[in-house]
Order: structure tokens, then C-alpha cells, then sequence
């Protein structure tokens, strides 16, 4: 691939990244880790970067819809797709949060790894800062991610978000709670000066484990 500048491996399939692109680090894998998928889950994968979440979810849904807004993250998610065979099963489309998403397109699991350190508005102007970069308490995409994600969850789906500490996880379980989903956390992991946690939400119905798959 042009501009390559990496490649990964994770449960024997290969991924590409780009520059310009985010690399995978403990967050994704995090992630992928307590990824469960169902043969007749549509799944959205929003921020997609590289495709690798994207990628592991098409190996048992019926379709995967990838989103990023980023023209690196869109080429090197496709071609990470079709070097791992599963192209047709994943649309891959570019824009920010759901603006690509058609309004009655349902999902019945949606994921996001956030960009969810705090930072200034220079931190993300470049292709890379945008794919970290949450504003000045981190929290500028996940709360715009909540207060969207109703309108594209099936009855009964879940959502998979991924998040820091440092941009408050007991206020992410409150504001979803505000938009009638029943979340908690399921996997933490502590880096640092800071806690990684996957959030789990739910429409409706009790809260499962996620299992990798």
C-alpha cells in the first residue's frame, strides 16, 4: 500500500495501516477482545480507522457498515477488507459520526472507539489528532455518539463504546441512561494515568457479557 508505514496481525488475519491512519494500540484491542457477534447482527463500526474492528465483525455478521471521516482511514479499511477476504461484507463509507448513514438504517450492534482525550482545537486538526483529539474534556464526540445513537439501534440492539477515564465513564453510563439505553461496563484495563473501558449499552433487556468470538 502507499504510504504503508505498519503491519499487524490479530487472530491470524493481517492489517495495514497507513500514515495518517490511528494504529491499533490497547484501546482497539481492548475492544476486539470483548467483541461478540451474532450471524444476523448488522453492525456499524464508526471511526473505523484501519478496519480492523470492522474486519473482525464480518467474519460472523450478515453486513458491516465502517465509517470514518478520514480519506486515509476509508482507503486503508478497504484494503485491509479485501486482503482479509471479507470485502463483500463490509460497505465502507466516509463521513463524520452518522452523516453517512441513511435515516432508516437500524443496526442491531454499534461500535465506537472514541477519541477521547482531552485536547485543544490544534490538536485536532490533522488526520491523526482527529482520531484522538475529544475536546476539551474528551468528551465532544462520545456525547454527540449518545444523544445519536437511538435513532440508528434496532429494538433490543447494544453499542460497544470505547473510552477513557479521563473523559468521565460515570458520566457516559448517566447520559446514556438519559437516552433510555441501560449501560455498564464490561472490561476495563489500566494504562497509565488512565483507565480504558468498554461500555456496553443496551436498548432494552438485561446487560450480557461480551465474549471474543
Amino acid at each position: 500500500m502507499k504510504y504503508l508505514r505498519k503491519q499487524i496481525s490479530y487472530n491470524d488475519l493481517k492489517f495495514y495501516i497507513s500514515r495518517n491512519v490511528y494504529e491499533p494500540a490497547e484501546d482497539t484491542f481492548l475492544a476486539a477482545d470483548n467483541l461478540m457477534v451474532n450471524e444476523d447482527d448488522a453492525v456499524l463500526d464508526i471511526g473505523t480507522g484501519c478496519g480492523i474492528l470492522a474486519v473482525l465483525a464480518a467474519q460472523k455478521a450478515k453486513k458491516v457498515v465502517a465509517v470514518d471521516v478520514n480519506p486515509h482511514a476509508i482507503r486503508c479499511a478497504r484494503k485491509n477488507a479485501k486482503i482479509n477476504k471479507l470485502a463483500h461484507k463490509v460497505d465502507i463509507r466516509k463521513g463524520d459520526l452518522f452523516q453517512p448513514i441513511r435515516k432508516k438504517e437500524k443496526f442491531s450492534l454499534i461500535i465506537f472507539n472514541a477519541p477521547y482525550l482531552p485536547s485543544t482545537p490544534r490538536e485536532s486538526r490533522s488526520w491523526l489528532g482527529k482520531s484522538w483529539a475529544g475536546g476539551p474534556t474528551g468528551r465532544q464526540l462520545i456525547d454527540r455518539f449518545i444523544v445519536e445513537t437511538p435513532h440508528y439501534l434496532e429494538r433490543n440492539g447494544r453499542v460497544l463504546l470505547v473510552q477513557s477515564s479521563l473523559a468521565s465513564i460515570d458520566e457516559t453510563l448517566e447520559k446514556f441512561r438519559k437516552a433510555k439505553l441501560e449501560a455498564h461496563v464490561i472490561a476495563d484495563a489500566k494504562i497509565a494515568f488512565e483507565t480504558i473501558a468498554v461500555i456496553q449499552a443496551r436498548s432494552r433487556g438485561r446487560i450480557l457479557p461480551c465474549n471474543s468470538s
